[in-house]
């Protein structure tokens, strides 16, 4: 008999997938938290979920040097905090402007789609 590692996949209370988010509901417990909001000791509350980039981030970019600086921030003053993301490369040691995209400098385009100037 082969063992295998069992991989439980758990949704976010908005209902995307998140590795940051950890959920154990064994035994009628109901024990939710954001690994990442806690590792920079930001209180975390199930409505953060619903407009947090991280879900997305994390499925448009999967760069294991990539690392993600989040805060909460309330676009207007009358608004609920939002949780806004910086991102950080830990390869070249640079910021990241977009974090869907990366840094550009990890994992570079072949060159069937670099477009050189002039060609196009």
């Amino acid at each position: 008999m082969r063992a295998e590692a069992i991989i439980a996949t758990v949704l976010t209370p908005a209902g995307k997938e998140c590795r940051h988010f950890y959920g154990d509901y064994h035994r009628g417990r109901k024990v939710e938290r954001c690994r990442l909001l806690e590792a920079y000791d930001i209180h975390w509350t199930p409505n953060l979920c619903f407009k947090c980039p991280v879900p997305d981030i994390l499925q448009a970019n999967a760069c294991e040097h990539q690392n993600l600086i989040p805060r909460l921030e309330k676009p207007l003053f009358f608004m609920k905090p939002q949780v806004q993301v910086k991102a950080h490369c830990s390869k070249c040691e640079c910021g990241v402007e977009e974090p869907r995209i990366g840094c550009g400098q990890c994992h570079p385009l072949p060159d069937v789609f670099v477009v050189e100037p002039g060609t196009g």
